[in-house]
């Protein structure tokens, strides 16, 4: 995986989400995903899903458990400034207090159709204790149980 503050040369304008960034048309981050890139489809990447409360969290994690979000691709024209945005929400950005909650890294998101594709996912930085594991990998369908 490869780090926001690593990446050098060409890189990704994809962004794989999983948690309230997902297709929800009450959410007013999904309208900036909506307006400025282009739904790719229904994707997973290796990792596991803790629930954090009012939202998510993804750790990277090779033991075979998948998390279950979408891919999105940006225009690279919107690419700078759409990512500032999700940055800034997410708490990421460089004027955001340290240590960060999530750091985005790049990811192999692997799509319906079976072709894997690089994309940057929001990451937590680390393994957050106390909190329960969505086994599922699936948040919205763990908040529909709830």
């Amino acid at each position: 995986m490869r780090r926001q503050e690593e990446v050098t040369g060409e890189q990704p304008t994809r962004i794989f989400v999983y948690g309230t960034l997902r297709r929800d048309p009450a959410h007013e981050m999904f309208h900036l995903l909506a307006k400025s890139a282009r739904f790719v489809g229904d994707a997973t990447v290796p990792g596991r899903l803790f629930d954090l409360g009012d939202y998510p969290g993804m750790v990277s994690s090779d033991d075979g458990n998948r998390v279950i979000g979408e891919v999105y691709e940006f225009d690279p024209a919107e690419w700078p400034h759409g990512i500032r945005q999700l940055d800034e929400y997410e708490g990421c950005s460089p004027g955001d207090p340290e240590p960060h909650e999530y750091c985005r890294e790049v990811v192999n998101a692997r799509l319906e159709n079976g072709e894997t594709v690089s994309a940057w996912a929001y990451v937590l930085n680390r393994l957050p204790v106390g909190s329960r594991e969505i086994q599922s990998g699936d948040y919205l369908a763990s908040r529909a149980r709830a």
